[in-house]
């Protein structure tokens, strides 16, 4: 494991206290699933790590729709592509850490990375969406206009919490990078 093994626990959490809200509302952050895949693959090589969240994601899905009476909707045939689709957000998170890797913190490592966030963000949503739309049996003839349309609906806010909840991480990583340079020049 990396020298940002502190950050595991943070990205456990932030999952487990996201993952039942899918959208959000007044009361409750929309789910930070995604960014967490993303992040444990920037920050993370670990497969078992990826693993280890793959199983969080489906106890906690299995506690709220056995004990807290959340709706089964999305429980369908379709479940099962929810692991190429945090695939697709890990694999993003991996690529982003090689950029990182050679460019450190440069602009241009930002600028790409807001790029492999967005074009992994639309393979996830791809990929869930559509799966779910094919095989979980809750439509029964659905035209691939009718799928770009609920697609309309449904990506902005899919998109915008994962990008929102990375680009946080991001934040937060480069401050923490920064913050020994910080102090140290207060002191001087």
């Amino acid at each position: 494991m990396s020298k940002n093994y502190f950050l595991v626990v943070p990205l456990i959490l932030l999952m487990a206290l996201t993952r039942s809200h899918h959208v959000g509302n007044a009361v409750a952050l929309p789910d930070a699933s995604l960014a967490v895949f993303f992040l444990a693959g920037f920050f993370f090589a670990s497969r078992s790590l990826f693993l280890m969240l793959l199983v969080q994601a489906a106890m906690i899905d299995y506690v709220e729709i056995s004990q807290l009476n959340v709706s089964d909707f999305c429980i369908s045939s379709a479940y099962i592509f929810l692991i190429p689709t945090y695939l697709t957000m890990w694999l993003g998170g991996r690529l982003s850490a090689k950029i990182h890797a050679i460019q450190g913190n440069k602009i241009g490592f930002y600028i790409l990375s807001i790029g492999i966030l967005a074009v992994a963000t639309t393979g996830a949503f791809l990929l869930s969406s559509g799966s779910f739309y094919l095989f979980s049996g809750h439509f029964e003839a659905l035209s691939l206009s009718a799928f770009i349309d609920n697609s309309t609906v449904y990506f902005p806010p899919y998109a915008h919490s994962a990008i929102t909840y990375a680009l946080l991480g991001f934040a937060i990583q480069y401050v923490i990078k920064r913050l020994p340079l910080l102090i140290s020049k207060k002191v001087t």
